[in-house]
């Protein structure tokens, strides 16, 4: 990852151009000509670092060769690049690194193709990425020096590209190898790249009002988003049929509307032609019969945007089904109706439904959205064995150990082996501290032993624990599911209704900047850093519920040694001018460099309903812009309860 004194540079990948016969550098040189060191190995263990290789006068000393000792100058590389991000090349970006280079298009080959590219690529080369999964054209002007790289498909990331050639039709044909190494991949496939060079299928998007319901039933079919991209009159043709047959009907427009008079299931299916005959279909399908039931949860007098620790959740679930009856009348029975609720440290799971908004995204599923971002699968699986270990087997492994968090987000970062055996794992040192962490926290999650929320009643009240409103990621999710008896005839339908109420720990650098106000990752620290490097600058926390809310605790730094001015925080409600709910004490500078963030409580004017809620940085000692200090976490608190009266004897 790194150059190193006395023995020569970091890694690097290389695509060489050969104009003629030549020298092009491995094993003294490397990219654009990057020299090692001599280096003479006294054993195993011990090797004396001379000077660096001249690439104008090579010379192979080495007591194994057996051809030239002065070699022919060395030619630099036509495109090289490390690990990390390229100055040279920025476009190829980062990570993993296996260059592979493909065809030159040349178009004249092509001249009886049904379909060559066009002219746009003619001689071109074409490279790709084995690690990375992109195809870039390389251009190049008539020496065949470089003149430009650009992204070919950039919204296509293809599983390791491993071979490419163009076909006699003219389509391009690349193979790829999958995610995993030596293994028999499930995305392992031969793509075939066809040049539309005229009329493109029109894309079709379909949709119903009514998915389900009772007889008689009438929907509004929709095809709202199908769209031409040759911007062509289309033609649209729905065709209904019934399931098992008895039943198909054509309807002639784009959004009709339909009656359904016998129960079953129907598919609707809709095609779009262009004038060019060029087609596409899509479906949806809808049960007749039987009318979904209408679940849903109220929260009395509980807030509707916050849990807090020791506060309860008081709720009560409604249920009607116009077969069945409703949860009210008793014709539902209360034990037929699924309630659970949960706090999840690390919020909502990616399969979780989420109806109410979250401060911020959890770190497990941003260490999730990383992994799967980048080229890690290329080595890791989530459940098999690779090159390297499976994701599951490195949580087993360090479950309970508290200490394995640091030393996975650092050997993430400076790369490491020998654990897993004798392949290395390249660093990542383009990942910040943060990232690398929230990725760590994501694999040894993996290894967490699922639970199951216990089935509540239909009208309760849930307690969130002690300590939960520290996480600003942890949440209470709430949910109620019915499944119908069925009817008609028709299988049973399941409704379910689900509350998140978000922590009332809120990061700060989650709302909206105005000018003036920036965010920083720091390692040392859980969460970004808000700036405030203006006087009067602000940020705004959108629909809030302050129902119920007596202050707001900041977490605060100033450091002296930044030159930090000090300063308040005032919340305003609506905008950064709206009506004050209360103000911070100063924060002064500190020159304690161990010194943990400050945290300041603030009272807030009792107010109620959903706001937005502007946090507003005043420095009185402030001039233009000059950093005033950094506010990490907003945590909203609850009125105290009022204990409950004694009882009377």
């Amino acid at each position: 990852n790194v150059d190193s004194a006395g023995r020569g540079p970091r890694g690097y990948d290389e695509i060489g151009q050969a104009r003629q016969p030549g020298n092009f550098g491995w094993p003294h040189f490397v990219g654009d000509n990057k020299a090692y060191h001599k280096t003479t190995f006294l054993d195993s263990v011990r090797v004396v670092a001379g000077g660096q290789f001249d690439p104008a006068r090579p010379i192979n000393s080495s007591p194994n060769n057996t051809g030239l000792t002065e070699l022919p100058p060395a030619r630099g590389a036509f495109i090289w690049y490390p690990y990390a991000p390229s100055p040279e090349f920025p476009i190829l970006g980062s990570g993993g690194r296996t260059a592979m280079a493909g065809p030159v298009f040349h178009r004249d080959d092509f001249r009886g193709a049904v379909r060559p590219f066009l002219q746009w690529y003619d001689k071109k080369l074409f490279i790709y990425e084995w690690m990375r999964g992109w195809i870039m054209a390389v251009s190049m002007d008539a020496k065949g020096d470089l003149v430009s790289i650009e992204r070919f498909m950039p919204s296509q990331k293809f599983s390791n590209p491993i071979d490419m050639q163009f076909g006699p039709n003219g389509d391009l044909y690349v193979l790829e190898y999958g995610t995993a190494w030596f293994q028999g991949n499930d995305d392992a496939r031969l793509v075939r790249i066809e040049y539309n060079a005229g009329n493109r299928k029109p894309i079709v998007a379909v949709a119903v009002d009514r998915p389900a319901g009772a007889l008689p039933m009438r929907v509004a079919l929709s095809s709202a988003g199908t769209i031409d991209l040759d911007e062509d009159s289309l033609r649209y043709v729905w065709t209904i049929t019934r399931r098992g047959g008895g039943m198909s009907q054509t309807l002639n427009e784009p959004n009709p509307s339909f009656t359904y008079t016998r129960p079953g299931t129907y598919t609707a299916s809709l095609a779009v032609t262009d004038p060019s005959g060029a087609q596409s279909t899509a479906a949806v399908q809808i049960v007749a019969g039987n009318e979904p039931p209408n679940v849903d949860v109220d929260l009395a007098g509980s807030n509707q945007s916050f849990f807090f620790p020791g506060v309860p959740v008081r709720y009560a679930v409604r249920v009607t089904d116009r077969e069945d009856g409703s949860l009210r009348s008793g014709t539902i029975p209360a034990g037929r109706v699924r309630v659970t609720a949960q706090y999840l440290k690390e919020g909502v799971p990616s399969s979780g439904a989420v109806t109410a908004p979250r401060s911020s995204e959890s770190a497990q599923a941003t260490g999730r959205r990383l992994i799967e971002g980048s080229t890690c699968l290329s080595c890791h699986q989530l459940n098999g064995k690779s090159i390297g270990p499976s994701y599951m087997d490195v949580a087993r492994k360090y479950r309970g150990d508290r200490t394995a968090t640091a030393r996975l987000v650092r050997k993430i970062r400076e790369g490491g082996s020998g654990v897993w055996g004798e392949v290395p794992m390249p660093g990542h040192p383009q990942l910040t501290q943060a990232q690398a962490s929230a990725m760590v926290t994501y694999i040894l999650g993996l290894g967490a032993r699922p639970t199951t929320a216990p089935t509540l009643p239909a009208r309760g009240a849930y307690v969130a624990p002690a300590g939960s409103g520290d996480a600003p990621s942890g949440v209470v999710m709430l949910r109620a599911a019915y499944t119908d008896r069925g009817a008609n005839g028709m299988p049973a339908i399941t409704k379910e209704k689900t509350i998140v109420l978000r922590s009332p720990s809120v990061v700060v650098a989650s709302g909206e900047f105005s000018e003036g106000v920036s965010k920083q990752g720091v390692p040392e620290l859980p969460v970004e850093i808000t700036v405030a490097n203006r006087s009067g600058a602000s940020v705004a926390l959108k629909q809030l519920d302050l129902t119920s809310v007596a202050a707001v605790a900041f977490s605060t730094v100033a450091p002296a040694r930044f030159q930090a001015k000090g300063g308040k925080v005032e919340v305003h409600l609506d905008s950064a001018t709206g009506p004050l709910l209360g103000e911070s004490e100063l924060i002064r500078p500190t020159t304690d460099t161990s010194a943990a963030p400050l945290r300041l409580r603030t009272a807030l004017r009792p107010t109620s309903g959903v706001h937005d809620v502007y946090l507003v940085f005043r420095s009185p000692d402030a001039t233009g812009d000059q950093f005033l200090f950094g506010v990490l976490t907003a945590t909203f608190e609850a009125v105290p309860r009022r204990p409950a009266a004694p009882r009377l004897p």
